[in-house]
């Protein structure tokens, strides 16, 4: 009796464990195993055995067929952000007096209201760590927003600031120049970069501070940048400049000629792709001025004179 025991136990801890081996290779056949979302099964893919089913439907029991229904029957709160020193998880009081219903506060509780948003902003700083990320962040949105920046490199630059907290980066350095280092990092990495004088107008520091903050933070945390190559600046000197797309299309045509030349090697990519657009602008008779280009694209008149001159010579010996 007691030797049936022992087997039958033996068996049903086989029967137990077999489950969780199926479900990665077919106990039959050893076939790739694939879920059935709409049946709530797994099965093989070559022989059709169901290793398992009645499997749990962890997704919403609503639907949804449009962008507006769910964000209507969503009971979610906002997804977590890089740009937020608490990643946006702890809640936050309003700004507005008006209650739920929208009615305005009475005025004996909006005294009462404005303590307790002190106090909640109080307690989501607790120390000076949370306090300078705090700080950080925010003039990263505000630089972003200032530039019309994507959410992709924003998220990539709180990323970047979080890990020169961790790896003590910041003493000596002040918080605006790491933190407009590592939005400028960040648009290089997504190929949408900006000039520096870009980031400089729209920063608390200096463009020298700013270049040195750069060097430092890609030196220490060994961040792999490739060169910036010329034409991802022309877009946006194009779109300020209000040039056509055929001279938008001939100024790439005479960068790539000059990159399989080498001679964008050593030079500003921004100054290349300022004297490629004021080079297109007279192959096409729109005439912009050095002027004109110069402002826009915060490159001196004598660069886009230099460079515009190799460009051409370039350009007509391959032609």
């Amino acid at each position: 009796m007691t030797e049936t025991t022992t087997e039958i136990g033996i068996e049903r801890t086989s029967e137990k464990e077999a489950p969780t081996k199926s479900l990665r290779t077919c106990p039959e056949c050893d076939g790739k195993i694939v879920q059935d979302s709409e049946h709530g099964e797994s099965s093989c893919e070559e022989c059709g055995l169901v290793v398992d089913e009645m499997q749990v439907d962890r997704g919403p029991e609503w639907q949804a067929y449009n962008a507006d229904d769910r964000s209507e029957k969503s009971r979610v709160g906002a997804p977590t952000t890089q740009l937020m020193h608490d990643k946006g998880l702890s809640t936050t009081i309003g700004w507005k007096n008006t209650d739920g219903y929208g009615k305005t506060i009475p005025d004996r509780k909006r005294a009462r209201l404005q303590r307790l948003r002190t106090w909640d902003e109080r307690f989501r700083t607790k120390d000076a760590h949370e306090r300078n990320l705090k700080q950080a962040l925010t003039e990263i949105r505000r630089m972003a927003s200032a530039l019309g920046l994507p959410e992709p490199p924003r998220e990539t630059a709180g990323i970047l600031y979080r890990r020169a907290v961790k790896d003590n980066l910041l003493p000596g350095r002040s918080i605006e120049g790491m933190a407009t280092a590592c939005l400028y990092a960040a648009t290089r990495q997504h190929g949408s970069p900006r000039t520096l004088t870009t980031f400089a107008d729209v920063s608390r520091v200096k463009r020298l501070r700013i270049q040195r903050a750069y060097n430092y933070l890609s030196r220490e945390l060994g961040l792999q940048i490739e060169p910036e190559n010329p034409s991802k600046y022309v877009p946006q000197f194009a779109s300020s400049l209000d040039v056509s797309k055929e001279a938008t299309r001939e100024a790439h045509e005479l960068l790539e000629v000059a990159t399989a030349n080498g001679i964008h090697s050593g030079k500003s990519p921004a100054g290349l792709a300022a004297a490629a657009l004021y080079a297109a602008s007279h192959l096409t008779n729109e005439g912009l001025t050095q002027k004109e280009v110069s402002n826009e694209a915060h490159v001196s008149r004598v660069t886009i004179r230099n460079r515009y001159q190799e460009l051409l010579e370039v350009y007509g010996a391959q032609g």
